[in-house]
């Protein structure tokens, strides 16, 4: 890592969360999305206005990023236990659309820092789906 890049990440940790999101979400803002969940048949369509995810209606017309994944490749992304990456190429997760867009998103999913209390929710989740929880412990 060069002295810029070191610097740079330095100041970066200090910023508050909310500036450090904010080139995130300038990137998705007004844009529309639609998570596929192929084993429960379950299409989320969201959009994203002013920094905060809302429900994309009916109307809101074709997503321009689509993600596709079945219950347990999600969750093991979202303990942050597999990376976009890894999903993709093993064919376990289908990102179709914007490929700038969808490089924003993987690249926001990889390195997002996950909350302590999304590992247990994310266990309490395939209990409930009844899928194998993803291993504890991270990536």
């Amino acid at each position: 890592m060069s002295v810029l890049q070191s610097l740079l990440a330095r100041v970066h940790r200090r910023m508050p969360a909310r500036a450090r999101a904010l080139p995130l979400v300038s990137a998705l803002d007004g844009h529309t999305f639609l998570l596929t969940v192929e084993d429960l048949g379950l299409d989320v369509p969201f959009r994203c206005e002013q920094g905060r995810f809302r429900t994309a209606g009916r109307n809101a017309g074709a997503p321009e990023l689509a993600l596709r994944a079945r219950v347990p490749d999600y969750l093991r992304l979202l303990a942050g236990q597999c990376d976009t990456d890894t999903l993709f190429f093993q064919r376990k997760l289908v990102i179709s659309g914007d490929t700038a867009l969808g490089l924003e998103v993987k690249y926001w999913l990889d390195a997002a820092p996950r909350p302590p209390w999304l590992e247990p929710l994310v266990s309490r989740l395939a209990v409930g789906l009844g899928v194998a929880a993803p291993e504890s412990g991270h990536r």
